[in-house]
């Protein structure tokens, strides 16, 4: 009987897995109560094929916490040779009434919220993502220092194909 489990369970992996044929990397990282300004979320992953197009996204994974608008963030991609392109970022979090934008139906919502659309890897080997968040109250030079509302972080990327 454990035996027929054990199948039954890796079938229904198997399938549920095969059913995404786009991605080549999907990662989240919890963050927990809070970001803090000085952390920073890290994705390495190895990539082989120079010539395909790709679209990437960042996920983030918030709920009624949540305070802002806005999220701004500050990403930097590190290729396999050093050479590093930064990009800041803004993204729509909630409407002006304070709902917030995303799937789901409780008070956690999934953002899929596109990093670079038609990319390609120029080098064989590591690159590095990194995000770290530049959130700002207005009026306030000083960056938000534990931004709370997210709980999670993640990178995808995605074959065009």
């Amino acid at each position: 009987m454990k035996t027929k489990n054990s199948l039954i369970l890796f079938f229904i992996l198997t399938f549920v897995l095969s059913c995404d044929k786009k991605r080549i990397f999907d990662q989240y990282q919890f963050i927990g109560n809070f970001w803090d300004k000085d952390t920073i979320i890290s994705f390495s992953f190895y990539q082989e094929d120079t010539l395909s197009l790709y679209n990437s996204f960042i996920n983030i994974q918030n709920n009624d916490h949540y305070p802002y608008e806005n999220l701004f963030l500050i990403i930097s991609l590190e290729q396999p040779n050093g050479m590093i392109q930064i990009d800041t970022l803004e993204y729509l979090m909630a409407n002006p009434d304070g709902t917030l934008l995303g799937k789901g139906f409780s008070d956690i919502k999934e953002n899929k919220l596109w990093y670079k659309e038609n990319i390609n890897f120029p080098k064989k080997g590591n690159y590095t993502l990194k995000i770290q968040h530049a959130t700002r109250e207005m009026g306030k030079v000083q960056g938000v220092q534990k931004l709370e509302g997210i709980s999670e972080i993640g990178f995808r990327l995605e074959s065009k194909e």
